[in-house]
């Protein structure tokens, strides 16, 4: 028979396998612990929105604290990589030991290429490869200067309005011939041959990957990373298709990698990886991005934590109900609270735009939450950070801040209050 979980193990288990169980590192965080959080995740999601940090950032200071964020940068762009991008739950940083098997899964063609006209498509494609057998990565603008490429550009906005280069770059991209070396200072891929990203680690040619073989390993990934859940919760990680997921999870019960389990409340088919810890209880903090991998599964969230989210960068600003960029807070074992949060980074400030408790959130909420602002002004290098008074926590975390005499303060509060960190 199944074992037979309550809620709260499964919330464990689950938080434990996130990395968000314990608190975080007392000394230094340095390069081999940002690595072994990463090998935990298997994946970070990319994003171009910077309203706090890079998303890719913000999962490594919810489990870390204060880290370098150039950590990320020489292990996405230097030798030997111990992460790459590619299609993965959205566009991510994957461990390169999973980029053969996406390949076999991940069929997007939303990028356009596919619609062009097969003639520019192919001469398109073979002046980019050229120059970038001869040369070093180089970003689309760069390619598209380097081969002369000229068109008139479009107002539409099919393609986001790139051009044919970008097309092309992005069709190679996901087709894997070539892959993204780096990133500049504006978020632009530079784009390189995957051989020379990946040196001495490609699979030899002739010998594919078996795409059954694949689905297993990246469903036994998910499932080491999420530690229990459902099969669609392990095929959304990678955003692999439901039916081979499935058949992967079969597989995987088969030999002994997953537990079918039991869990109150649940009323799905639950498994849980053998792999997974479940403390005693959880002690972590975090302020979570909306992209961090613990709340990828909308549905899982609400059923583990009871906690309902959507992203309403999308939603247009009279439609939205807690704000733009709103990341949920971690307490224990309970998310406890959302605040809409922004750096203003002429200013100086982390902007507190809006702040709700979840009902029965604890009496210490506010606390907690002020002294997790603090810290993620000090890990951005913001002096001062202010509270707006909308939501209904703005008020107690307005007073946590001020009273605290710390790094920060309320928006309003009087002059006399601590305005800097130290």
């Amino acid at each position: 028979m199944a074992a037979t979980l309550s809620l709260e193990q499964a919330r464990r288990i689950a938080l434990a396998a996130q990395g968000l169980d314990k608190g975080r590192p007392s000394g230094p965080v340095t390069s081999r612990t940002v690595g072994r959080t990463f090998a935990r995740l298997q994946l970070v999601q990319i994003d171009s929105v910077n309203v706090v940090s890079r998303s890719h950032y913000l999962p490594f200071f919810s489990r870390l604290g204060n880290y370098d964020r150039n950590i990320l940068k020489r292990m996405s762009s230097t030798h030997p990589r111990r992460m790459m991008e590619y299609w993965a739950h959205e566009a991510s940083y994957i461990r390169p030991e999973h980029f053969h098997d996406l390949l076999q899964w991940q069929k997007r063609k939303w990028v356009g290429a596919s619609a062009m006209d097969p003639e520019l498509r192919e001469s398109v494609a073979g002046k980019i490869l050229d120059v970038l057998a001869r040369g070093r990565a180089m970003t689309a603008a760069e390619l598209t200067v380097e081969i002369g490429h000229v068109e008139d550009r479009r107002d539409e906005n099919w393609g986001w309005n790139w051009n044919a280069v970008k097309r092309v770059l992005e069709h190679l991209f996901e087709a894997g011939i070539i892959s993204a070396a780096s990133r500049t200072e504006q978020f632009e891929r530079r784009y390189a041959l995957t051989p020379r990203v990946l040196p001495g680690r490609l699979d030899p040619a002739g010998h594919p990957r078996d795409r059954a073989e694949s689905m297993h390993r990246l469903i036994d990934a998910a499932a080491q990373a999420h530690g229990i859940g459902t099969v669609r919760c392990f095929a959304d990680y990678f955003r692999v298709p439901v039916k081979p997921a499935a058949a992967a999870v079969d597989h995987l019960v088969a030999i002994g990698r997953l537990e079918p389990v039991s869990v109150a409340g649940w009323d799905r088919l639950v498994f849980r990886h053998a792999d997974a810890r479940m403390p005693r209880r959880a002690v972590g903090r975090a302020l979570l991005s909306p992209f961090d991998s613990l709340v990828f599964e909308r549905r899982r969230l609400e059923e583990l934590f009871g906690f309902h989210y959507r992203i309403e960068i999308y939603t247009p600003e009279h439609r939205r109900r807690f704000g733009y960029y709103v990341l949920p807070f971690l307490l224990g074992e309970a998310i406890v609270a959302r605040v809409d949060l922004k750096a203003d980074r002429a200013a100086g400030k982390l902007l507190v735009r809006s702040a709700y408790g979840e009902p029965g959130a604890p009496p210490r909420t506010a606390v907690e939450l002020a002294a997790e602002l603090e810290l993620m002004a000090d890990w951005l290098g913001l002096g001062d950070v202010v509270v707006s008074p909308v939501g209904d926590l703005a008020g107690d975390l307005a007073a946590a801040v001020g009273a605290g005499g710390s790094a920060i303060r309320s928006e309003g509060t009087p002059a006399s209050w601590p305005v800097s960190l130290p």
